[in-house]
This record gives C-alpha cells, structure tokens and sequence, in this order.
C-alpha cells in the first residue's frame, strides 16, 4: 500500500502503549487499535512503521513490518484462543526433531553429539526427558513428560507464545524453540542445530538452492522469534 503517513511514535495509556501514524492508532486487521505491554516492543514497531516505505506516498510491503505482523497475530489471533495455541505448539514434542536420529554413522554422531545436551536440558530443566529412536518410524513419548511440555509452554505470555507458534514449526523442534523464547540458545545456534542432516547431505552434494532458501525463510522466522522475547518478558 501507499504510505500515508510522516511519522511513526507511541503514546502510553493504563500501562499499555499503542504506536501512532501521525497522531492516528495504528489499528489491526479486525479494526482495534494495536495496544502493546512493553515499550520497548512498541519503540520496535513505530520503527518499522517510520522506516517502511521510505517516505509519504512511497510503496510500503507487509515484508517491511515483520515484527508488528508477529505481534498483530498475538493479540487478535493468540490471545482469543489462548488454550488452542498452547496445545498447537505442544504437539510438536510428539514428534521432536531432537529424538530421531539417522542410520548413516557418521551423521548420527554428529546428532548425538549437538542434540544430546539440548535432551539433558529438557530432562532437567523442563522436567520432560524424552525417548531417543534411529530412523523416522514415529516414537512414542512418555505421557508425563509430554504434560511437562505442555506445561512449559503454557507458562508462556502471549507474546511468548507468539515467537513459539513461528520459531518451532521453523525449527522443527519444541525443545530448541523453548530454549530460543528462554533465552538458552542463540537463534543462531538453534537454527544451526535444527538444519544438521542438510549440512550433512551437503558436505556430500554440494549446496541446493531451494534448501537454502528453506533454511533462509526459517532463520529469519527464528530470528524474529528471538528479537520479540528480547523486547518483551516472554
């Protein structure tokens, strides 16, 4: 869309902050206006709002806004359907990507390796220990530690809960997604660690474009992920 306006700020109103386009709320898609809990996030958004589009009239993309998408979607999306979410992103831990490990030798140890202490922090500080397979026949979890996952993540605000709905699916894994929104892993590392099987592959063949656009799209929602925790108590 065209921009259509000059500035970019926040006002605060009862401890909550909206960000306002030349004295005007900002609204969400369903029509009320943003209201974020802490300032600093809300500092984050007018920024993106004074940057996209460069200046009046110029051609503003959703792609310029991520992070107020991101938080768009936990107020009007999250909040309503709070429990919903909670069980969505648990559900993940039935199929943790930390527990499958490959048949080839050599890749193995290089999992066992990287996601081992990553399964030792789930044990210990999740309360979840989780069982280990070779190969991709599903695995089945123990009840109790699938109920402290869940509890884990229910622990989480909405705006937690927001960088888990994107930074799990991207990763592939509810155990580094925790430790991403906890502060326990770079999004860096995790996406690292998430993406050991395409490294290992390419070691072999070489590098394939579309799997590195993937692991691209995936970094970046990891980041964003970590950027939110980092401007707001997850």
């Amino acid at each position: 869309m065209k921009r259509f306006w000059e500035q970019a700020r926040i006002a605060e109103a009862e401890g909550r902050f909206a960000v306002l386009l030349d004295g005007k709320p900002l609204r969400l898609p369903g029509g009320n206006p943003l209201s974020l809990p802490a300032q600093p996030l809300a500092e984050a958004v007018a920024a993106e709002w004074q940057a996209a589009g460069g200046e009046k009239g110029g051609e503003m993309r959703p792609e310029e806004v991520p992070l107020t998408r991101l938080v768009g979607t936990a107020e009007e999306r999250i909040a309503p359907a709070r429990d919903a979410t909670v069980a969505a992103i648990a559900r993940y831990g039935e199929s943790e990507l930390l527990c499958y490990r490959a048949e080839a030798a050599r890749l193995a140890a290089w999992q066992a390796e990287a996601w081992d202490p990553w399964l030792a922090w789930a044990a210990r500080q999740l309360d979840a220990p989780l069982r280990v397979t070779t190969g991709v026949m599903p695995v089945a979890q123990p009840a109790e530690a699938l109920a402290a996952l869940h509890r884990a993540v229910a622990g989480h605000s909405t705006m937690g809960l927001a960088a888990l709905g994107v930074a799990v699916p991207a990763l592939g894994s509810l155990v580094l997604g925790l430790a991403v929104v906890r502060g326990e892993v770079s999004a860096e590392e995790a996406q690292r660690l998430a993406s050991l099987e395409e490294a290992f592959q390419e070691d072999f063949w070489g590098i394939d474009p579309d799997s590195a656009r993937r692991r691209e799209a995936a970094a970046a929602d990891v980041a964003l992920a970590a950027r939110l925790v980092g401007l707001v108590p997850a």
